[in-house]
């Protein structure tokens, strides 16, 4: 797990317990984030099949990340409205239609974070030059812009899925 209040070192696409940070920021320095990478996996409690999420420790390719955005007020006094930019990370495919954040409006780069919008606002070029809406594979940033403020030692989650390539 790491903490960041700017962005730090980049993952390591084989071993992501320790989830990257790289091109996250805060819209505030009083933010610090916690990313925590996990996994599904099926484990058997009482005869029962049932599965639970664990450390991304290693993957290959095809397993799906599950991302999730620790969103923490260190600062001293209630941030408002704050928005959380994350990247997808190095190595993966965002899966369509997984970020989530309670409170929060959702919305997908496709240029390194330059500019954000809403999926069907997204076009990239196609074959001849010829818009085409973009899909989930090209996002490359994620942010989450939240609609209330964040108080003093308040935390708040976000999430999303990612495949490793």
């Amino acid at each position: 797990m790491v903490w960041i209040a700017a962005a730090a070192a980049d993952m390591d696409p084989g071993t992501v317990g320790t989830a990257g940070t790289a091109g996250a920021k805060a819209s505030s320095a009083a933010i610090a984030l916690k990313a925590i990478a996990e996994v599904q996996m099926r484990v058997s409690l009482s005869g029962r099949e049932a599965t639970k999420l664990v450390p991304a420790d290693r993957v290959v390719p095809g397993d799906e990340i599950f991302y999730t955005l620790e969103i923490r007020n260190t600062g001293s006094a209630t941030v408002p409205a704050p928005s959380v930019v994350y990247p997808v990370p190095e190595h993966t495919r965002y899966v369509a239609d997984s970020a989530i954040g309670p409170g929060a409006e959702v919305s997908y780069s496709i240029d390194g974070g330059r500019s954000f919008d809403r999926p069907e606002n997204l076009e990239l070029a196609g074959p001849a030059g010829a818009p085409r809406p973009a899909t989930a594979a090209d996002y490359t940033h994620i942010r989450w812009q939240f609609k209330h403020g964040l108080k003093v030692k308040s935390v708040a989650f976000a999430r999303f899925r990612a495949v490793v390539k």
